[in-house]
């Protein structure tokens, strides 16, 4: 496995990045990877961060693919299909990633930004709602169940999904944003364990973006919120 850590921290390492130097984040940009791969990465740079590692945001998407958390259960899987289904050691329960869904993982040591973990929550779900306000889409979080929420047509939709896991301190996973993606694989999950729950995307709200100027607009405004203090 050592050649696998290796090789993960070099391509990790070759990701176009820049700081920013009012929050101290690193903004890394993937593009498109395979999910285990990424997840693979993420607890490798984890382990390997020292005290004084920068916090770092890494924007991507990634091919179809079902995740289950920690506490996902596999009934909330109603119909089998093509798509691999993922055990991952983030919280939550089943969710789904694709292309044309933007993702940011938070690598971030809590304890140095002075954080707890529901705060941290909450900061990531206030950046999301800041952001599709600059868009025009009025959105929400809730204290009951983790994600960004908008009203369409009288209804409830989610349209960012977030599960983190804690390691020594950091964290790592993060935030899933639906931008313009075939949202029908959520058709065969209760989403985020919900039965019923309805999901979005800013295509459906009349917003046209790519994920690549999601990803550059959002991350951000992620990191400033993150480092605000006043929240």
């Amino acid at each position: 496995m050592s050649w696998l850590v290796a090789a993960d921290a070099g391509w990790i390492a070759s990701a176009p990045a820049h700081r920013d130097d009012a929050t101290g984040f690193v903004l890394r940009t993937l593009g498109r990877l395979d999910y285990e791969r990424c997840w693979r990465a993420m607890r490798t740079w984890t382990d390997a961060r020292a005290s004084d590692t920068s916090d770092e945001l890494w924007i991507t998407e990634h091919a179809p693919v079902y995740t289950l958390g920690l506490a996902g259960k596999r009934e909330h899987l109603l119909r089998a299909n093509a798509i691999p289904v993922i055990k991952v050691d983030r919280g939550g329960q089943v969710t789904y990633h694709g292309p044309g869904q933007l993702v940011v993982y938070v690598m971030v040591d809590l304890a140095r930004r002075r954080l707890g973990i529901r705060a941290l929550v909450r900061r990531l779900e206030a950046a999301v709602v800041d952001w599709l306000d600059s868009s025009g889409i009025s959105a929400y979080g809730k204290p009951s169940a983790p994600g960004v929420y908008v009203s369409r047509d009288g209804q409830e939709a989610k349209i960012a999904a977030l599960g983190l896991k804690v390691r020594n301190g950091c964290t790592y996973h993060g935030i899933a944003v639906n931008v313009a993606m075939d949202l029908a694989p959520f058709a065969d999950i209760d989403p985020c364990g919900y039965p019923g729950l309805a999901v979005t995307q800013l295509r459906d709200l009349g917003v046209a973006m790519s994920v690549e100027h999601a990803g550059e607009t959002l991350a951000p405004i992620l990191a400033h919120t993150i480092g605000d203090a006043t929240r």
